[in-house]
């Protein structure tokens, strides 16, 4: 069989009903939905908004937004296929399993980790940086030593500390809190799409889309992959402008994906899921598009502060009660986001360690919280302290090159399920396929070619590292390789040749 090796869908599915592999099944379509939207609306309003309309779109930044959106659009519908067919905890990991082989499941779930770790450690750093200008505005000042820029950021360390504690107790209580700050942050966005309205001067459009303009010089390791291998000239603004801008703002839909990681504990998978995954990227884009309106409609594109673009917008209109509150809404609103990455990445090494791809002691559940606690809690160490001791800088591009390759193997494997398991039962099917899936495939290698060079070089080592991990153990270790497959009962799979140490 090799690590092209494929692992049936009943197994898959068989394998969630072991006891001490089970997760409980509490998640309703509105759970999921909450969820979605917890992730989804974060980083991206309250910090990529107003960068990427400055220095790349202007106005148009709106349709930079829509832009990104179409691209997760096609790829939320291929995982949405995936996860009303295949409802098993670990998302695309699972999904290729299924299709792909062994293999290409392992490169996805190491993407995974990287999407999901790493970009919990980045938005707990941001949400440090606006807890401590909110506890400022308060009268409370963190003291430098341990402030965000400092060599160890304790409100970072603390929050993911706080939130991994929330996540091993349960999934259900996890989103009980989710729900009550995910609601914070929309009546914060609402705020300030309704706030907003009052202060916009329809001059700021003009020019909606601002005459296009050479970039700025970059060369070596950090020019965009895709200039360095076609010889394109940099540009700003313009047509060019919009699809640069939706390259950058890709960021803040990063995490519909994650909903499809709790497939495994939806009551009903197949309707939920589904709804779940298009109705939180549907609303959040609708939100999308209008804040950004509101605020280029409120100050001149050029004169936009690409660091906190929501409160400078009100405090240059004379309301700078307004700037408070939307600090706020940003510590609530980011907290949901790396809350829901937490327990994103937690389900995909749940999955791969119980396929023992991964030692399989890491995917044993509590009985009473229904959770990995020993898992949550390494995965929620190691983000800790990513977030509190690393100064993350560009590397918040990795969390995009680690989604985007996912997304693109994602809208591949559908055609090829269809093709190999037509007899499946899918409550939802991609329409169009397979010239859906492999369109949604392309735009995610092209926005993958917009990253930096530096960035491709940084995803080739981490993938590196996966390749070493999983030659030295998991091709020899895991269910397939033991002969655990739709032959043998769970459980009851042979042995392994003695080595040093037990694998258990």
């Amino acid at each position: 069989m090799g690590v092209m090796r494929t692992k049936s869908i009943e197994q898959s599915i068989r394998e969630t009903d072991e006891p001490e592999f089970q997760l409980k099944k509490k998640l309703t379509a509105l759970d999921l939905t909450v969820f979605g939207i917890g992730v989804i609306i974060g980083a991206g309003i309250f910090t990529l908004t107003g960068r990427a309309a400055a220095d790349y779109a202007g106005p148009s930044i709106a349709i930079s937004f829509v832009l990104a959106a179409v691209c997760c659009g096609l790829a939320a519908l291929c995982y949405a296929e995936f996860a009303s067919t295949v409802p098993v905890s670990g998302s695309a990991y699972t999904f290729s399993y299924a299709s792909l082989g062994e293999l290409v499941a392992w490169i996805i779930g190491w993407d995974l980790l990287l999407e999901l770790m790493l970009g919990a450690s980045v938005v707990a750093q941001g949400w440090s940086q606006y807890a401590t200008l909110f506890l400022e505005k308060i009268g409370f000042v963190v003291p430098e030593a341990v402030a965000p820029g400092s060599h160890f950021d304790l409100p970072a360390f603390v929050l993911v500390a706080v939130l991994t504690a929330l996540i091993a107790i349960g999934i259900k209580e996890s989103l009980r809190v989710n729900l009550v700050l995910v609601a914070v942050k929309l009546f914060i966005v609402l705020f300030v799409i309704f706030a907003g309205i009052a202060f916009i001067s329809a001059s700021n459009y003009s020019p909606f889309v601002p005459p296009a303009q050479a970039g700025e010089d970059v060369s070596g390791i950090t020019a965009p992959l895709i200039q360095v291998l076609f010889g394109l000239e940099p540009t700003t603004y313009g047509v060019l402008g919009i699809v640069s801008g939706a390259s950058i703002v890709f960021f803040a839909y990063i995490g519909f994906d994650v909903v499809a990681t709790t497939a495994e504990e939806a009551k009903n998978p197949q309707r939920d899921l589904p709804i779940g995954i298009i109705a939180s990227l549907v609303i959040c884009t609708v939100l999308y598009v209008a804040t950004t309106l509101v605020i280029t409609g409120m100050v001149k594109y050029d004169k936009i502060d690409p660091d906190a673009a929501l409160a400078s917008a009100f405090e240059s209109v004379g309301k700078p009660g307004y700037a408070t509150l939307i600090a706020g809404g940003a510590v609530a609103g980011l907290m949901t986001v790396v809350m829901t990455l937490i327990i994103g990445a937690t389900r995909v090494t749940f999955a791969m360690a119980r396929d023992w791809l991964l030692p399989r002691s890491l995917a044993r559940t509590n009985p009473k919280t229904g959770t990995p606690v020993r898992l949550t809690l390494i995965i929620g160490a190691a983000v800790a302290l990513i977030a509190s001791l690393t100064p993350i800088g560009k590397l918040e591009e990795m969390v995009n090159i680690g989604t985007l390759s996912a997304f693109a193997l994602v809208s591949l494997a559908v055609p090829v399920l269809r093709s190999r398991r037509p007899d499946l039962k899918r409550s939802f099917k991609v329409p169009f396929s397979p010239v859906l899936p492999i369109l949604a495939a392309l735009i995610s290698l092209y926005l993958m070619l917009n990253l930096s060079v530096e960035t491709w070089l940084r995803f080739l080592i981490w993938m590196a590292l996966g390749f070493v991990i999983y030659f030295t153990y998991g091709v020899r270790r895991s269910r397939l390789a033991l002969g655990n497959d739709d032959n043998h009962p769970a459980g009851d799979a042979p042995e392994p040749t003695p080595q040093p140490a037990d694998p258990r």
